[in-house]
């Protein structure tokens, strides 16, 4: 039951809300969860920020058009905003990152419909963060009931959570969500001063490895420059731009992304981005787009519009851990997939989704699936972190 001091409401647009009252509450649920308001203020995950989010819709990035109907769930307080999830109303799977297309199937094949679906998630986004935002625990409790209520109301399939952290999944499975579990690779920053400091901590194979793909792309004549957001021209973001375009149509894929979203990230949220620019022979030739806070960094975006190898490791994955190496950036978060990521120093991390399905056959049937699946995932887990790329202490340094 809801708290009757608790008004609900469904929103389409973040303009209904305004960055103010949406950046506050990113900044009081932060605090909420490290105690430092100074720090908290400007350190919320960036891609819950208003300025993302926003970009996302009003680019036309993620819109009804385009399958992703926002359907913002909040709570209100008088006018005061004290809880909100970021949540769509689906009419396919793509720019998840979780699949359940096999789930999709079985409706179909059973004559049921499986879209439109509940998600909440960053749309085309696999970071883990916050999905239940709230001022205080007892209006994120709220807020899941509010969540209970609308499933039941909605005509939807199923709703399904995405990366959220691991003690907002266990509020979830204690509401009657299903949890699933995943691997990413995340580099963790051990205090390092420098980059060989890093690399001394290797094993030697993945360290001479590393060191030769360098030596390609150095001895191919490619240099490097970082731009960070705030000093990024138009020029730069639509270089960037063709380039990330390029690398999807080398692919035979089409981006979800178009130039206005990464213009409007420049302007609304400077602060986060880093550019790194690829270039021979005075012409630019790469570029990857990361997105960092104080405390972590994400690899996102490349692309490149000629063939060198090794560039896409300098690029994405060098470049920018010297940056946090340089920044004191304690995570690097590589994404979806990626198990190549571990012969470059990152580990594997085990992330979390919530599912909750109306079909009370479906249910059953999702639910025994998700522990054969997760008894995989703890193998798997297993396996990877018997297989560690660093180098393991010999006696003498005992």
């Amino acid at each position: 039951m809801l708290a009757v001091n608790y008004r609900t409401r469904i929103i389409s647009s973040l303009a209904e809300i305004g960055a103010a009252d949406w950046d506050g509450l990113l900044a009081e649920e932060s605090n909420a969860t490290t105690g430092t308001p100074a720090a908290a203020e400007s350190d919320h995950n960036p891609f819950l920020s208003y300025a993302f989010l926003h970009a996302l819709h009003e680019s036309g990035s993620a819109t009804p058009e385009t399958g992703w109907e926002p359907h913002y769930l909040t709570l209100w307080q008088d006018e005061r905003l004290v809880a909100a999830m970021p949540l769509y109303r689906k009419h396919h799977s793509y720019g998840e990152y979780v699949f359940d297309w096999a789930w999709a199937e079985a409706y179909q094949r059973h004559g049921l419909p499986y879209y439109p679906k509940l998600l909440s998630a960053i749309p085309f986004t696999p970071v883990r963060g916050s999905r239940l935002l709230a001022r205080d625990d007892p209006a994120r409790t709220a807020l899941i009931s509010a969540l209970q209520a609308l499933q039941s109301e909605a005509e939807v399939s199923s709703t399904h959570i995405l990366y959220p952290p691991p003690a907002q999944a266990q509020l979830l499975e204690q509401a009657g969500f299903l949890l699933r579990s995943g691997v990413q690779f995340h580099w963790h920053n051990q205090g390092y001063r420098h980059f060989d400091e890093f690399l001394s901590t290797l094993e030697r194979k993945k360290r001479k490895n590393i060191l030769a793909e360098r030596r390609k792309v150095a001895d191919a004549g490619v240099s490097f420059r970082h731009v960070r957001g705030a000093d990024a021209s138009e020029q730069d973001w639509r270089f960037f731009h063709r380039c990330y375009r390029h690398t999807y149509a080398a692919h035979h894929s089409t981006p979800y992304l178009n130039l206005d979203f990464f213009l409007r990230i420049a302007a609304g949220m400077p602060q986060h981005l880093l550019l790194t620019v690829a270039s021979r022979d005075g012409k630019d030739i790469g570029s990857s787009l990361v997105v960092y806070d104080q405390s972590s960094l994400y690899g996102r975006y490349w692309g490149a519009l000629e063939d060198v190898p090794c560039m896409h490791f300098e690029t994405a994955y060098y470049q920018p851990l010297e940056f946090c190496i340089e920044q004191k950036i304690a995570w690097f978060e590589g994404g979806a997939q990626g198990e190549h990521k571990m012969a470059r120093g990152f580990l594997p991390q085990q992330t979390w989704s919530a599912h909750w399905l109306a079909h009370p056959g479906f249910a059953n049937a999702v639910e025994e699936f998700l522990q054969r699946e997760g008894g995989g995932i703890a193998n798997y887990l297993d396996e990877l972190n018997e297989h560690t790329p660093f180098r393991r202490p010999k006696a003498s340094d005992l």
